[in-house]
């Protein structure tokens, strides 16, 4: 795969809107990336022109980023690039996205405490065992006596 990955330092610049899909949660914000220089002449540092992107994520990532990020949170960003056109009221616009692979909180400019989210049942994923016609009836059977069998020790 021949994709471009970036990895931008900046400021989450919107709240972040998350949805509920049908494949999952989805989110996105504003993300502005401003760089500083060193201004010899005048000896002071000066801001750039800041970059506006927008950030996408899917699914645990997007539910974590709607708990974790707020507006003006100093964040670092891993991900696609991807730049778009698009015709807006007859004049063609670019628009450069970020599909996230993952985020965090700037610790060079700050301090967080991490939460592990719990991990969901894996439903959707999880492979079926092998079950024959015989084993549908016993399966059950052997559950129900091995907790009867925990619950007396």
């Amino acid at each position: 795969m021949n994709e471009t990955l970036v990895t931008l330092v900046g400021n989450a610049a919107t709240a972040v809107d998350f949805r509920e899909t049908a494949t999952g949660g989805m989110a996105r914000f504003r993300f502005a990336v401003t760089p500083r220089r060193w201004d010899r002449e005048k000896q002071l540092w000066a801001d750039g022109r800041t970059s506006f992107y927008t950030v996408w994520s899917w699914r645990t990532l997007a539910a974590n980023l709607a708990g974790s990020v707020s507006v003006g949170e100093p964040l670092v960003v891993h991900g696609r690039l991807k730049v778009r056109e698009e015709e807006q009221a007859g004049q063609r616009r670019t628009f450069v996205d970020v599909e996230a692979v993952a985020v965090g909180h700037d610790l060079s400019r700050g301090t967080a405490a991490f939460r592990r989210a719990p991990r969901m049942e894996p439903v959707l994923t999880e492979r079926p065992e092998r079950v024959t016609d015989g084993d549908a009836e016993a399966k059950p059977k052997e559950r129900d006596e091995a907790g009867a069998m925990a619950a007396v020790s």
